[in-house]
């Protein structure tokens, strides 16, 4: 059985004494995914919630954005020295990919971009999404913007034992908390809810917010716009990268969302205010 933590020895120092004792560490192993039997990537993740992981990493790839074209997940073959299944390789089945992976072809950008890459990968992303974020007709007040962080907060069950995951959280309009997960990586975590959201057919995730506990990149706003997500907010600061395609595609980025306080990079005419 996988778990999300993991316990080891420590010497903890306070001032000049050494105190032997257990600690909580943040679990990390390796997923490889495939697709029809095909490597597509591997990716380092806390385990738990693998299958969640794999569908969220599809969206976000531009691979599919409906339920009906995954049509099965399962764990391949893996054995640890005592013959027990590691849970390290999920294959994907998918039916009627949208389009090739974006990582494939931002690789090809990178290449071929000579330094513009960023530009061109804006638009191979925009070309992809299939939701429009920037008709979405959703507003929040900033009372219940204050309000996501300690709710996302309350739901991080194994980072109040080690200190060490990232968590994103997927919200309605209303502020209600409906799915939050944690790992290592603050994109894995991204790929849990919105893969959660696909296997229970909500995408596109019109009229809900997705809150994230650290930094906004360009890739967790990609995986936001390519869900349908209106509105992405991060306790930390977002790139430039990111503030680029969230005005490209009308998407609301908020950034330094804490306590009573925040900035909005674009579309702030969601967020009413007197």
């Amino acid at each position: 059985m996988t778990r999300a933590t993991a316990r080891r020895r420590v010497v903890r120092l306070r001032g000049t004494e050494r105190t032997p004792r257990p600690d909580a560490l943040a679990a990390e192993e390796p997923l490889e995914i495939r697709v029809g039997g095909q490597p597509l990537t591997v990716t380092m993740r806390t385990p738990g919630h693998d299958f969640d992981l794999v569908a969220g990493f599809l969206v976000g790839e531009g691979l599919l954005h409906r339920r009906e074209q995954l049509t099965a997940l399962r764990y391949c073959a893996g054995t640890d020295e005592a013959g027990a299944n590691t849970y390290n390789v999920v294959d994907a089945t998918v039916r009627e990919p949208d389009a090739p992976p974006l990582s494939a072809q931002r690789n090809l950008l990178t290449t071929s971009a000579c330094g513009l890459c960023g530009r061109d990968t804006v638009e191979a992303v925009r070309t992809q999404v299939r939701f429009k974020p920037g008709d979405d007709p959703l507003t929040v007040r900033p009372e219940l913007l204050y309000r996501l962080p300690d709710a996302l907060r309350a739901a991080q069950r194994a980072f109040d034992s080690t200190g060490g995951l990232h968590a994103a959280g997927l919200f309605t309009a209303a502020g209600e908390l409906l799915c939050a997960r944690e790992d290592v990586g603050r994109h894995n975590a991204v790929d849990k809810v919105i893969g959660w959201a696909l296997r229970e057919d909500r995408l596109p995730l019109t009229g809900h917010l997705l809150l994230v506990s650290g930094r906004a990149s360009f890739e967790l706003t990609q995986k936001a716009a390519l869900a349908g997500l209106p509105l992405l907010a991060a306790v930390s600061a977002p790139s430039s990268l990111a503030a680029d395609l969230a005005e490209e595609l009308g998407l609301t980025l908020v950034g330094f969302l804490r306590g009573e306080g925040a900035n909005v990079y674009t579309r702030a005419d969601r967020v009413l205010t007197d």
